[in-house]
């Protein structure tokens, strides 16, 4: 019988990528980390014995804290911090029983260093359309919740990225940008392990609308068409970004949950 304050991988999981995901504190000690340094997506790493110190940056939220198994460090931790207003649970199997249930695991190598703040910083060019829109939405979703993303002139980037330690994307010559066939949004999926079917399916509707390919899926004209307007109504690069992730938080639910469903009178 689960336990009271506890959340099941299956619960979680389906929680990831909306708008109701929980915090997700991964304190894991660095000898348990370097094991399998991958996290779950959208986690943040937390040292367990600071608990009461950092706990309060989560006050008023929901939390999941993930150790290796979900027992004394998961527990622990959990306990303080709902000690400090936090409504923390503990996911049980902890790490280990999220990846034998073959779930996402994000590779910490893969992420850009982050800022004092704890958070990644990304750069690409102002006046987004799809893949500046779409990759951040995917970073924040499933990645790192708390990124930070520049946009500058075009010629500006790659020197804004050194300058402001900021990763490049959606630029010529960046890791993160198109190859080959794939856009930058396909890239970012492959190289962050996240190719489940609901992102898989979203991918292709993004490379359909961000190369002009609109025949890939009969939903890629729709969406460059709403990426499109977005870019029309919004002046402000941030403000567009915040509506797009609106929109594409529902295209992600469609393709993971809606796919067959109709609609008539």
């Amino acid at each position: 019988m689960p336990f009271p304050t506890s959340i099941s991988t299956d619960k979680l999981a389906r929680l990831i990528g909306t708008t109701n995901t929980p915090a997700l504190i991964d304190v894991r000690p660095d000898e348990d980390f370097a094991a399998d340094a991958r996290l779950i997506p959208g986690a943040v790493r937390r040292n367990h014995q600071e608990a009461a110190d950092w706990g309060k940056d989560f006050a008023g939220r929901s939390a999941v804290v993930i150790c290796r198994r979900g027992q004394q460090l998961a527990q622990g931790t959990a306990a303080w911090l709902r000690y400090v207003h936090v409504r923390a649970e503990v996911l049980e199997g902890g790490f280990e029983g999220w990846k034998a249930a073959k779930l996402p695991l994000v590779p910490a190598s893969k992420l850009p260093a982050r800022d004092a703040q704890g958070r990644t910083v990304w750069v690409t060019r102002a006046r987004p359309k799809v893949d500046r829109i779409a990759c951040p939405w995917l970073i924040r979703r499933f990645v790192d919740p708390n990124a930070v993303f520049l946009f500058v002139a075009p010629a500006e980037v790659v020197a804004v990225g050194e300058r402001f330690n900021a990763a490049p994307f959606d630029i010529e010559n960046a890791f993160w940008s198109h190859r080959g066939e794939l856009c930058t949004f396909d890239v970012m999926v492959e190289e962050f392990a996240l190719a489940t079917p609901p992102l898989s399916r979203l991918a292709t509707m993004v490379r359909a609308a961000d190369t002009g390919r609109l025949d890939l899926c009969p939903e890629a004209p729709g969406l460059l068409a709403a990426s499109l307007g977005l870019s029309r109504i919004y002046d402000n690069d941030l403000e567009q970004l915040k509506a797009g992730i609106a929109f594409y938080d529902a295209f992600y639910r469609w393709c993971r949950d809606a796919t067959g469903e109709t609609h008539g009178r």
